[in-house]
């Protein structure tokens, strides 16, 4: 199995269900691992592996689109990423909000997406 990670990913997004959460913003992090089976591809070019920069791509243009929950984000962002690579055997992203809008709170709030295939 070959997983692809891309960790630590920060976006500033419109994300949540406050109205000061979509007129602010917020500071968002992301973690992506993607696995497949290296018997299912070859490793001989871009091509035939699992791009991290189309991965990337993939995250960035989602966590530009406002949306008020993060796990119908990280479904979507999951959905693009196994349409891409039809191949792959399991997803796990997770999206935290880094200035979650808790009173006295300090941390991280978010939420995991784990899809096997």
């Amino acid at each position: 199995m070959v997983t692809v990670q891309l960790h630590k990913l920060i976006f500033s997004g419109r994300h949540g269900v406050f109205k000061e959460e979509l007129a602010t913003g917020n500071t968002f992090e992301v973690n992506l691992d993607v696995t497949y089976d290296e018997n299912d591809q070859p490793y001989e070019s871009l091509g035939t592996i699992v791009n991290y920069v189309t991965l990337f791509d993939i995250v960035k243009e989602r966590m530009h689109q406002p949306s008020p929950l993060l796990e119908k984000i990280a479904d979507e962002i999951i959905s693009r990423i196994k349409a891409q690579y039809p191949f792959l055997r399991e997803v796990i992203l997770s999206i935290y909000k880094l200035q979650a809008p808790i009173g006295n709170f300090q941390g991280k709030a978010g939420v995991t997406l784990h899809k096997k295939f």
